[in-house]
């Protein structure tokens, strides 16, 4: 989002059109001092002109004092009434020094007409730190609309103060919230402030939001550091553009002359497992080590105990893990799970009962301790060598040692009986988890569906998902993401109207669902509708799900709305996957509109992040089918010709 005005968290924050009414300012009141003797009481100024003689030397500590112990407007009034008219300089030392910012705001109310107002500005930037040191943000954003009413600019320490203490709060929004002011007060955001936003919005999972932001800070000519380039690197995995996160660690970071660290290589290391392409982790892993001389931290060491193990290199992965202690970093327990499904995975069920072992009786240096992630991987390795009962048997001897089963050990249990056709077992252990009231996560509930449809009770499965357009028990966001998952697309899309309609649809993921489902079965206009349900709550939507929406609106014909949110989410901000801009071009050549695609060509080629040989040939396909290859043949040469094309 980018509000224009404040009023935007008018739910949050003081209304701007109100701010200097008592109602309003009621939340600044001292709620020791009657209600009858209002602090807010604004005095009738004189010429100011007349009004600036030298402070009286007061005794500023006895002074404090009194208006510490001041209970009513007129105490404070008495208190100061020798010093007036005071200076900005004795105001100023008067708020830092003032215990409570409530009565700081009282004293500002009753000595501001003393002072002109460009000397306000220290007295309010005290009043506004410390307002955020006490916590009291709606206060401190109040104070910051208040100078902006009296025509006090505020400076970089106001806006910076502010937002620093609501990112520490985790207000992410009502942060954003003043970024279009500091505009307006020609006041640039600085690399701490932008840093501090970044790292919130990634905290909140909302990398599209980060990638938004670190664009700004480079288009606000901003060089990175470290913990931005880092931030950036995670915000672009998370995002799938592995691409984008690869150049910021190859090509910009040595540029700025910022040298990465373990933890700018652990989010691509991850995000590259995550897509399966291990082999390029390993690869990755090893030229951080002897080329780059990053040291490895735990994630990293994890990552890649993880990879060895999926390219079926268990002794590779063996050696590595006995090797973390000599380079000082000990295994954790996350470490030790990896090992034990490498072990698995490889069949060496040998060595991970021994290890299994080691872990239960705290042999090992570090007394690792099995926890529920450890228990759930044992009963996964002793349903691949099909033992059942050893697998049953742990569960009850973790719920023994104090580690309670969750979703997965009762889903991986499930499995191993259905397996070993013990049907029965499994769905009396499911009913009465339900009746339980424990919680039923997508991945239990879709076992059991599972477990139904292979046995041939495809009307148990039905039974069972029908039940969830009346869940009891299970949240609707669950129960639409496990209707979607399993494909039901009538019972997922009347939960999520219903749900929807009575505001329980919070979280983006469930629209993404909803999207992929409806996008599955060709249903592009309720795609459509459900982007328009998740940009009602503010989300700002990740590259995949534009590409699903501009999709649909090429399907409809709708090519104008499909260029409409092309160009406002690029405004927005949104970093875009090379599929989404292919699209535009792909709907732009639809519409024979030949001079726009030329252009985004010519725009899109000038850019870094872009494959450029591929770019070409998309636009060079279009030309071909639409009946031109005199201009296919010309981008064609292009590609051949060209040296500075790189894929």
């Amino acid at each position: 989002m980018a509000p224009t005005a404040a009023a935007a968290a008018a739910t949050a924050l003081p209304s701007p059109s109100h701010r200097h009414s008592s109602a309003a300012k009621s939340v600044w009141l001292n709620p020791k001092l009657p209600s009858s003797h209002p602090l807010h009481h604004r005095h009738k100024s004189a010429d100011l002109q007349q009004r600036q003689p030298e402070d009286r030397s007061p005794n500023v500590p006895a002074l404090v004092a009194e208006l510490s112990a001041a209970r009513t407007a007129a105490d404070l009034a008495a208190a100061v009434a020798p010093y007036r008219p005071v200076s900005g300089r004795l105001l100023g030392a008067l708020l830092s020094r003032l215990p409570d910012p409530p009565r700081g705001v009282a004293l500002l109310d009753l000595l501001a007409p003393d002072v002109p107002p460009p000397a306000l500005l220290i007295p309010y930037n005290l009043l506004l730190r410390s307002a955020c040191r006490a916590g009291d943000l709606r206060l401190a954003s109040g104070l910051l609309l208040e100078m902006r009413d009296r025509a006090i600019t505020p400076d970089a320490f106001s806006y910076s103060t502010l937002l620093a203490a609501l990112t520490r709060a985790g207000h992410l929004d009502h942060a954003l919230t003043f970024l279009p002011l500091m505009d307006d007060d020609a006041v640039a955001p600085d690399l701490i402030l932008f840093s501090n936003l970044i790292h919130l919005a990634l905290r909140s999972g909302d990398a599209p939001r980060a990638l938004a932001l670190f664009s700004r800070l480079r288009a606000a000519g901003i060089r990175p550091d470290l913990r931005a380039y880092n931030a950036a690197v995670a915000a672009y995995c998370r995002s799938n553009l592995l691409r984008d996160a690869k150049r910021l660690l190859l090509h910009d970071m040595p540029a700025d002359g910022v040298s990465p660290d373990a933890e700018t290589y652990s989010p691509i290391l991850a995000a590259l497992a995550r897509r399966g392409r291990h082999l390029a982790a390993v690869s990755l892993f090893s030229h951080m080590r002897a080329v780059a001389r990053v040291r490895p931290d735990l994630s990293v060491f994890n990552i890649a105990l993880n990879a060895y193990g999926q390219l079926d290199l268990a002794r590779e992965a063996d050696r590595l893990f006995w090797s973390m202690r000599r380079a000082g970093v000990p295994p954790s327990v996350v470490t030790y799970n990896t090992m034990l499904r490498v072990y698995g995975d490889a069949g060496l069920f040998g060595e991970a009962v021994h290890l299994f072992g080691l872990m239960r009786g705290g042999a090992s240096d570090g007394a690792v301790r099995p926890n529920v992630v450890t228990y759930n991987t044992m009963i996964a390795i002793y349903g691949k060598s099909l033992e059942d009962e050893k697998a049953g048997s742990l569960v009850q001897e973790m719920q023994a040692n104090g580690v309670q089963p969750n979703a997965v050990t009762y889903s991986t249990i499930l499995s191993i009986w259905v397996k070993a056709g013990k049907l029965d077992r499994a769905a009396k252990l499911f009913e009465k988890l339900r009746e339980a009231g424990t919680e039923i996560d997508p991945v239990l509930y879709q076992t059991m569906v599972v477990a139904y449809e292979r046995s041939g009770l495809v009307s148990k499965a039905k039974r069972l998902l029908q039940d969830l357009k009346d869940p009891e028990g299970v949240p609707k966001e669950t129960a639409i993401k496990i209707l979607a998952s399993a494909g039901r697309l009538e019972e997922a899309a009347w939960l999520f109207r219903r749900a929807v309609s009575n505001g329980e649809v919070r979280d983006s993921s469930v629209h993404r669902a909803m999207m992929d489902l409806f996008a599955k079965n060709r249903r592009h206009r309720n795609v459509v509708e459900v982007f328009d349900e998740m940009r009602k709550l503010d989300h700002l939507p990740d590259s995949e799900t534009i590409a699903t929406v501009m999709n649909a609106f090429g399907k409809l014909k709708e090519f104008d709305k499909a260029a409409e949110l092309y160009k406002a989410m690029r405004e927005e901000g949104c970093v875009f996957s090379d599929r989404v801009h292919f699209q535009m071009i792909s709907l732009l050549g639809a519409q024979k509109n030949f001079n726009a695609l030329e252009a985004l060509v010519d725009e899109l080629s000038d850019g870094p992040s872009i494959d450029k040989r591929e770019l070409y040939l998309v636009a060079a396909g279009i030309y071909e089918r639409a009946y031109r290859p005199d201009k296919a043949s010309q981008i064609i040469s292009h590609i051949r010709t060209s040296s500075s094309l790189d894929v």
